[in-house]
C-alpha cells in the first residue's frame, strides 16, 4: 500500500495509482493568538481563511501569490511568500507540525522537542507523514500598495530590459515579478484583454504611497502602460495583484531557479516567450529572489531546514492549457525552455513550483544532494516501506542505492 495526502488539489502534478489518497480539506481548525501573533491551523485551511482571520487584529501571514492555496501543503514546500524578499519563507516561521508518522504515531514536532523531524518538516514536502495542524508566526498587515501594470506585447524586449534595470535597485523588502501572458478569449479575462499577448508587472510593497510611488516610477516609464492598477490595496484584494485564476484550469506547469539576469538571459526569454513566440505556454513568469529569501537561518536554528532556492536570483515559472488543440505540444514547450535555460539555473527548483515530475533526473533537483542525501536517510528511519511514494517523493537510504 501507499499513501498520498491532498487538501486544496493545488500542486498535484502527477496521477496516483494503486495507492490511497487521504483529503484533509475537512479539518478546518483555526485560531489566532494577537498576543504572540500567530496562528494555528488544521490541513485543510487555506490562506484566505487565515488572512480573514487574523486581519481584525491588525496581522497577516506569509502567504503566496493566492490566498486559494492551502496553508500546509504550501509551507511544507518552503512557501515562496508574496513579501518573501522582506520575511522569507513561509517555513522559516513555523512554529511547530502536529504530524502522524508513517508508524500511525501523533507527535507534536518543533524545534525543542523534536529538532531533526522539524528539520526535514520545513521544505521537506510529505515525505515523513500526515501534518494534521500546525503554528506559525504572523506579521503586522501594515500598509500595501501594490497591485499590476500591464503593457501591450509589443514592448516586451522594453518592459523585460526595464525590469532587469530596475530589479537591479531595489529595496529588499519590495517584491516584483514580471509575466508574459497570451490570454485567452475567455468570459473569465476582462473583455479588453481577451485574446491579446501582454506583459504584466506584479509589484508589493509594505510602506507609504508616496515610498511605493517613488520605487514604482521607473517601470511607469519603461513602456506605454496599457492598465495601471498599482496602488494602496486593502489588504483583503491581495489576489488582484496576481491575478492567479479563481477556479480550476487544466494546465501543466514547470519550474526552476536561476543564478540571475546573466548575459543573454534576456535573448532567451523573448525567444521562448517573447510577441514573435509561437510556444503553447500560457504564462511564463520571472519572479526576483534574494533578500529575506536568501539568509540562512540564524542561531539555533541555522541549517534547520530541508529548503533549497537561497541562492537563486530569479525564479522562473511557466504554464500551458491542457486542452485541444494544443495539449500535446505543452509538455514539450516546458522542457523546451527548462533547456534553453539550462545554462542560467542554479541546477534546482522550488518544490510547489517544480511542476510534473517528467523524470527521476527532474524530481531530483527539487533538492541539492546535500539535503536529498539528509532526507534519504530520515526516510529509511521513519518510513522505510516508503509509504509516502508519490508526487515528490525521496526513496529511503537503502532503496536509493540500489536505484542508483
Amino acid at each position: 500500500m501507499s499513501i498520498s495526502v491532498q487538501s486544496t488539489g493545488h500542486g498535484a502534478a502527477n496521477a496516483i495509482t494503486d495507492g490511497l489518497l487521504i483529503s484533509t480539506r475537512y479539518m478546518l481548525e483555526l485560531s489566532i493568538d494577537p498576543e504572540e501573533q500567530s496562528a494555528r491551523v488544521g490541513a485543510g485551511i487555506r490562506w484566505r481563511d487565515v488572512l480573514r482571520a487574523a486581519a481584525p487584529h491588525g496581522l497577516t501571514g506569509p502567504h503566496g501569490s493566492t490566498t486559494d492555496v492551502g496553508v500546509v501543503g504550501y509551507t511544507l514546500g518552503g512557501g515562496l511568500p508574496l513579501l518573501g524578499r522582506k520575511y522569507g519563507f513561509a517555513s522559516d516561521h513555523v512554529l511547530a507540525f502536529d504530524l502522524v508518522t508513517p508508524d500511525g504515531e501523533l507527535r507534536r514536532v518543533d524545534a525543542v522537542s523534536e529538532p531533526r523531524l522539524f528539520s526535514l518538516l520545513r521544505g521537506g514536502k510529505g515525505n515523513f507523514g500526515i501534518v494534521t495542524a500546525m503554528e506559525f508566526s504572523l506579521f503586522p498587515a501594515d500598509q500595501l500598495y501594490a497591485g499590476g501594470i500591464f503593457y501591450d506585447g509589443v514592448h516586451a524586449k522594453d518592459v523585460l530590459a526595464g525590469f532587469r534595470s530596475w530589479t537591479r535597485d531595489l529595496p529588499l523588502g519590495a517584491s516584483a515579478s514580471l509575466a508574459f501572458l497570451r490570454l485567452p478569449d475567455m468570459e473569465e479575462v476582462p473583455a479588453f484583454l481577451r485574446g491579446t499577448f501582454v506583459m504584466h508587472l506584479r509589484f508589493a510593497w509594505q510602506g507609504s504611497e508616496a515610498e511605493g510611488a517613488a520605487l514604482v516610477a521607473p517601470m511607469r516609464a519603461a513602456a506605454p502602460v496599457l492598465v495601471d492598477a498599482v496602488g494602496p490595496l486593502p489588504y483583503d484584494r491581495v489576489d488582484e495583484i496576481h491575478a492567479d485564476p479563481q477556479h480550476p484550469v487544466p494546465v501543466r506547469e514547470g519550474g526552476m531557479l536561476l543564478k540571475g539576469f546573466g548575459p543573454g538571459l534576456e535573448d532567451v526569454l523573448l525567444d521562448l516567450a517573447g510577441p514573435d513566440s509561437r510556444a503553447p505556454l500560457l504564462l511564463t513568469e520571472i519572479r526576483l529572489m534574494g533578500g529575506a529569501l536568501a539568509e540562512p537561518l540564524a542561531g539555533a536554528a541555522a541549517g534547520a531546514d530541508c529548503l533549497g532556492g537561497r541562492d537563486a536570483g530569479l525564479s522562473f515559472f511557466t504554464v500551458g492549457i491542457m486542452a485541444p488543440p494544443i495539449a500535446h505540444l505543452v509538455p514539450e514547450a516546458i522542457e523546451a525552455a527548462r533547456a534553453a535555460l539550462k545554462p542560467y539555473g542554479t541546477g534546482g527548483t522550488l518544490v510547489n513550483l517544480h511542476g510534473h515530475l517528467a523524470s527521476p533526473d527532474l524530481a531530483a533537483s527539487a533538492w541539492p544532494e546535500e539535503l536529498r542525501g539528509k532526507m534519504a536517510a530520515a526516510k529509511a528511519e521513519f518510513d522505510p516501506k516508503n509509504l509516502f511514494r508519490h508526487g515528490h517523493a525521496v526513496l529511503p537510504l537503502v532503496q536509493e542505492a540500489a536505484a542508483a
